[in-house]
Parts: structure tokens; sequence; C-alpha cells
């Protein structure tokens, strides 16, 4: 017998706040499987890298990305100065970089490209040579949405790594696909 779907969202604990709390859309978002990624930038000699999972395709025509920053912290505003970005998808064997860069590992901010090997392409951001996958970006828009900003960049050139497993970020932990 086919448990009937209605049953099913009973058991569901269902929230009767007129909005959702933070700490439960986080639990929820916990639940939510992302691709690791690396945002890098580079601006009058100072390099920039954070670890997201909130990035995606938004065109192929132009080719356009997103990728979304923490606006309350000041050491994100380069990636504005610079009008650069490299969007840079992490392999399995990169969780210890994906961890610095997070800024979890203890690992100093100006110390964290020593983790990589890195290259640029055509706007001169930082591309780590070993990503599966890179987007070397030229930054057309930025949004700013509550706590974040939205980049979007137009891809103007592209780096494929070998193929190999991604790292991906589910339950508060890393995992691979």
């Amino acid at each position: 017998m086919v448990p009937d779907v209605h049953d099913a969202l009973d058991e569901m604990p269902l929230s009767d706040q007129p909005f959702v709390d933070p700490a439960l859309y986080r639990d929820g978002m916990a639940r939510y499987a992302g691709h690791v990624q690396v945002v890098t930038t580079e601006f009058e000699g100072v390099r920039r890298g954070v670890t997201v999972t909130a990035a995606c395709s938004v065109s192929d025509n132009p080719p356009t990305v997103l990728a979304c920053l923490n606006g309350s912290n000041a050491s994100n505003a380069i990636f504005r100065k610079s009008g650069i970005f490299a969007l840079n998808s992490l392999a399995a064997h990169h969780q210890a970089l994906a961890t610095a860069f997070a800024g979890l590992s203890g690992v100093p901010a100006n110390e964290r490209f020593a983790l990589g090997t890195w290259t640029t392409l055509a706007t001169g951001a930082p591309v780590l040579t070993d990503a599966v996958v890179s987007f070397d970006c030229r930054l057309t828009e930025i949004k700013h949405v509550s706590t974040h900003f939205v980049m979007f960049g137009e891809v103007t050139a592209i780096h494929f790594g070998e193929a190999q497993p991604s790292l991906i970020y589910l339950d508060r932990g890393f995992h691979t696909l």
C-alpha cells in the first residue's frame, strides 16, 4: 500500500509563525546540497577568496553566473571595487582549501592562496588550476538582498580541469559526488 501524501504532510512539523525563524531557515538550508566553490578576485595587488555554495548559472546567452556573498563582511567590498571575479568549482580533494577560504581553519586570509596553484585568464581574477571548472567573469550587476549581495558576472573565459568527483556541502559537512 502506498502511503497517502496527506498523511506524510500531517507528520511534518510546520511553522505557524508569520515569519520563518532564521535558525529554522538555516536548519532547512543545511539539507540543501550545494556544490562548493571559491569565488576569487584581485584588486591593486590584493587577492580575496570566499567559499560559497550559493552560486549558479543564470544564462548561456550571454554566458552569465551569479554568486552570493555576505554583505556585512567589509573584506568583500573588494569584489565591487575590482569589477571581476572567478567562480572556481571545487573537487573532492579541495576540502582543506574550502575550509580555509571559509575562514574555518585558522589560516590567515593572506596565506590562503598558498594552499592552491593559481593562474589568470581574461580578467585577471585568480583561477584555481585544478578546479573542476572555473568561470572567469566581468561583474555586470550587484543586487543587495537582506544580509547578502548577489554578484552577476558575464563569463569571459572558462578553464576546465580534470573530470573528478565534485565537493558538495550537505548537512553541515563535506561530501563528494
